[in-house]
Order: structure tokens, then C-alpha cells, then sequence
């Protein structure tokens, strides 16, 4: 059995240094060494959970490409087992680009599942599942008609979380995501004052709305809202990417060491807050607070 099973969300990241975000006009920047690495939601989710101690496992599709061949060992570095799919699009990537205080903006490319079918079975899936005390769920196109059987292999007690990003309440592809799920995690960045209308509409459902540097809102379905307080990084802030899903492992972390819920989730924001220090997803042993 495994602790967390991330389901989908791996790509790789071409990260670029850049002088300001939004980028200035300009033929061409001169910028620091461009670097490729794993990324994308699932890799930050499932890398943090390794890094806190947690038994984690990966489901995803990569394409048979040099950018494939880089995630299968960064994920064997780490020491995350994955059932992998052949994707016929090839593997996931995205450009980011990060500013001199760390903040980012990614450009992502989803590379959509062009089989006639799921990558993997419903049986083998829900087997899965079923060997997991906590799922994740990426928000990745394949898995759509895998919902239902996802929800079903469920074993009782056994939460699947799922994280929107920027969604803005309304864009019906995320709908059937935090339909599905027990824990939703949300930016705040497209909500403004709407996050609270937002879990009222998903309750009884717990919302995490987190909100980077100014901490976050936890909704726990009954109606109440429990701010959770921002936590200064314990270094210099260098890489904000992978924040939210390192926040995603802290919190899930938590709870599975029984942790109160709001408590789970002011250790998720110190989780997040020790990420922005290190360059990457891939982190080194004693960098994350594992209590």
C-alpha cells in the first residue's frame, strides 16, 4: 500500500530566469542559463510528498521522447514508483518563466490525449485506488471518463483531493474535478471576493483557497471559513513554481499523520513556504518540515 496516489500531471519544465514579470517588450532578453527539468502538478504534488516521507506512487501517460526519458529519472531519483502509459502526443511541457523575487508565469502545453480510449483500464485503475490510504487527482484530460470509477475504488475513509489552480468558478471543463472530490484546492487569483460563494456552491466538500504569500481560507463544508495565516519562507525566495503543489502535499501530509484539519493546513502553508527556497521540484533531504 501507498500513502499518495497521484493521478496524472507529469511534464517537463523549461524554466527561464527573466529581468520582470509581465516580460518587457523587446527583440531578445539575455537571461541566465535555461534549465529542463520535471514539472508540471502531478510531479510537484507527488516529488513533495517523497520529500515529507510519505509512500507515493504516480499514474500518468508520457510520451516515448527525450522529455519522457527526463521525468522516469527524476522519478526514480526520488524514489516514486509510476505506471506509465505511452502518450502517441508526446510528453507534457511547459515554459516558465521567473522573476527576480521568484514569482512566475507558466505557459502550458497539455499535449490532450488523442487515444480512442483511456490510457489505462477501469480495473487496473480502481486497483489502484484501492491500494492507496490518499488519492490526488490532476486535472488531466485522459482521466475524465475515469471519474466515476475513481470515486467508486474509493475504500471508506480514503479522501481524494483534487487542486483547480486559477480556476474562476465557472469554466465547466473543472466542474466534473471538484465534483468528485472530498478536498478541493483553488487559487484565489481569479476568485477576488467570490471564494466564499464558491465553497458554499461545493459544500459539504472542503475548499482550501490558497493565496501565496498572504496565506489562505480553508472552508470545511459547514458553513465556516478559517483563515489560515501566511508563513515567511525560512531563506530567500527563489522559485514560486510548485508552491501550490507543494502546499497540496504538506496538507495532504497532515492529515494522514492525523492532524487536525486546519492545523494540517498551517503546516501545508510552512510546506509551501520552505519550496519557494529551493530552485526546482526536486528537493533536497531536511528542505521541507516534515513536522
Amino acid at each position: 500500500m501507498v500513502d499518495l496516489l497521484v493521478i496524472g500531471g507529469l511534464g517537463v519544465d523549461v524554466r527561464v530566469r527573466v529581468p520582470a514579470l509581465p516580460l518587457p517588450a523587446a527583440d531578445s532578453h539575455t537571461v541566465e542559463p535555461i534549465e529542463l527539468r520535471i514539472g508540471n502538478t502531478g510531479a510537484g504534488v507527488a516529488l513533495a510528498g517523497r520529500a515529507l516521507g510519505l509512500r507515493v506512487r504516480v499514474v500518468d501517460t508520457l510520451g516515448a521522447d527525450p522529455a519522457g526519458d527526463l521525468i522516469r529519472a527524476a522519478l526514480i531519483r526520488a524514489g516514486v514508483p509510476a505506471v506509465l502509459a505511452e502518450d502517441p502526443a508526446g510528453t507534457r511541457r511547459s515554459v516558465t518563466l521567473v522573476d527576480p523575487g521568484g514569482r512566475r508565469t507558466a505557459l502550458y502545453d497539455p499535449r490532450p490525449w488523442q487515444g480512442g480510449s483511456p490510457p489505462f483500464p477501469a480495473t487496473a485503475l480502481a486497483e489502484l485506488v484501492r491500494d492507496a490510504r490518499h488519492v490526488h487527482l490532476s486535472i488531466i484530460d485522459w482521466t475524465l471518463p475515469l471519474l466515476p470509477v475513481v470515486r467508486a475504488a474509493l475504500p471508506a475513509g480514503v479522501r481524494l483531493s483534487t487542486d483547480l489552480h486559477d480556476w474562476d468558478g465557472e469554466n465547466p471543463y473543472h466542474r466534473p474535478f471538484a465534483e468528485v472530490a472530498d478536498l478541493v484546492l483553488v487559487s484565489g487569483v481569479r476568485l477576488a471576493d467570490r471564494a466564499g460563494a464558491l465553497a458554499d456552491a461545493l459544500s459539504p466538500r472542503t475548499v482550501v483557497v490558497t493565496r501565496g504569500a498572504d496565506g489562505a481560507e480553508l472552508y470545511p463544508g459547514d458553513g465556516t471559513a478559517v483563515p489560515v495565516p501566511p508563513v515567511s519562507a525560512p531563506g530567500p525566495v527563489v522559485d514560486s513554481n510548485g508552491a501550490g503543489d507543494a502546499f497540496a502535499a504538506g496538507l495532504v501530509a497532515g492529515l494522514l499523520r492525523d492532524r487536525p484539519l486546519p492545523e494540517a493546513a498551517r503546516y501545508a502553508a510552512r510546506v509551501a513556504a520552505a519550496a519557494c527556497t529551493h530552485d526546482g521540484m526536486e528537493y533536497p533531504a531536511g528542505l521541507l518540515p516534515t513536522d
